[in-house]
């Protein structure tokens, strides 16, 4: 593993230990399942389903990432626990991971701007565009700005172009939360492992996109590097493009904590398929996981590709279930 170091509480990578690597696997996969039936009661969302987080050491800011771009426009706390990014008119920011990692979990909580944001995008993602230009993988969480009054949209992709044809196909879901994302922190993760990408908010899966090969999905098979920016999007981030950024409202500013990561490496099968597929998620969610999920795909989901026909007619998209109910589960 590489990046930031896990507890003990998950040291579990060691084939000699499995027995304590199932242990940890009912503990963290088997809790009772939470009051809420998918029928339009929140309660199903006040607990992680994914508990992670609390197994994992924080790190500080400059132990894992840098400084991509607009220097000038980024803030480090004195602890060295957060950074805030700054857009204004003449830049925005984005700060990299130090490494690249092939398979893990990325985290961070954000904390977005109130009032008019409307053009503004935020972000946390994965990507290798800078490496393999035209046949980059990516998984993105992007924030998309709003005007008073209207919610805050969260935009997830996945491109996978790692045997591909170097044509970029994106895989668009778009949701509401459920809860108001500029009165304190947030986390938000990215679980990236050889079966399955899942996208998490606090604990709750709200996309999963399995690897299913056979269909012919590509699936990000090649290493990435953690990404943070906050940048104009006016062209197309606020109701296609409706809302621009107006810039009386500046500075627009996004800050960034709790940086949580399980970094693999290609070479590590016990990170990547050990701890990642049997330690912490399994392949096969269990029925709290799969419920909660199911409840903000219900609830919150806005937009979904693989119901887009217009854009892609039916049976384009082979990874995409042929009824809407079977894509509360499937959920690609």
């Amino acid at each position: 593993m590489a990046n930031f170091p896990l507890t003990s509480a998950l040291v579990c990578v060691n084939m000699n230990l499995l027995p304590i690597l199932r242990l940890i696997s009912l503990v963290l996969n088997g809790a009772p399942v939470l009051a809420g039936d998918g029928g339009g009661n929140d309660s199903i969302l006040e607990e992680p389903t994914v508990p992670l987080l609390k197994y994992l050491r924080i790190s500080k800011f400059s132990e894992g990432y840098a400084n991509l771009w607009g220097g000038q426009h980024q803030n480090v706390s004195q602890d060295g626990s957060s950074v805030t990014l700054l857009l204004d008119k003449s830049s925005g920011s984005g700060f990299k991971s130090k490494e690249a990692n092939m398979y893990g979990f990325f985290n961070a909580a954000v904390r977005l701007q109130g009032g008019y944001t409307a053009g503004i995008i935020t972000s946390f993602y994965l990507s290798n565009n800078q490496v393999y230009q035209g046949w980059h993988d990516e998984i993105d969480i992007e924030f998309l700005g709003t005007i008073p009054g209207e919610p805050y949209k969260v935009h997830t992709n996945v491109y996978g172009n790692g045997s591909g044809d170097g044509t970029l196909i994106g895989r668009e879901q778009q949701f509401h939360l459920w809860f108001d994302p500029t009165k304190d922190f947030h986390n938000y993760s990215i679980l990236w492992s050889p079966s399955q990408i899942l996208i998490l908010v606090d604990g709750i899966p709200i996309r999963r996109f399995p690897k299913t090969k056979s269909l012919g999905v590509t699936y990000p098979s090649k290493p990435m590097s953690v990404y943070a920016t906050l940048w104009d999007a006016s062209s197309w981030a606020t109701d296609g493009g409706k809302y621009k950024a107006n810039y009386t409202y500046a500075p627009f500013l996004s800050t960034y904590t709790n940086f949580q990561t399980i970094g693999c490496n290609d070479k590590d099968d016990d990170c990547s398929k050990v701890l990642l597929d049997q330690c912490l998620v399994s392949p096969n969610l269990t029925k709290q996981q799969i419920l909660a999920l199911q409840y903000v795909r219900k609830n919150y989901m806005t937009y979904d590709y693989c119901q887009d026909l217009q854009r892609y007619p039916k049976g384009s998209m082979p990874e995409c279930p042929q009824s809407p109910s079977s894509s509360l589960l499937t959920s690609y």
